[in-house]
């Protein structure tokens, strides 16, 4: 029997994981950001957004900013 992959769609990131750490999260942001567009000085904000607090709230903006393109699971 053949089974169908199951399909993702968007970007998943598990926050266990290296890709999970504060530095890559803010790197993928800004190539996310450049990607679709955003401006320089958008991304420089949510970046500093991002590291305004402690890594939950780096979590939220990133979560708020690319959640309907990138799935975070813990």
């Amino acid at each position: 029997m053949i089974k169908q992959k199951p399909q993702t769609n968007g970007i998943e990131i598990d926050l266990t994981g290296p890709q999970g750490n504060a530095y890559s999260l803010m790197g993928t942001a800004k190539r996310i950001g450049k990607q679709i567009g955003m401006s320089d000085s958008y991304i420089n904000e949510m970046l500093d957004k991002m590291m305004s607090s402690d890594y939950e709230n780096l979590i939220k903006v990133f979560d708020d900013e690319f959640g309907s393109v990138v799935t975070l699971y813990r």
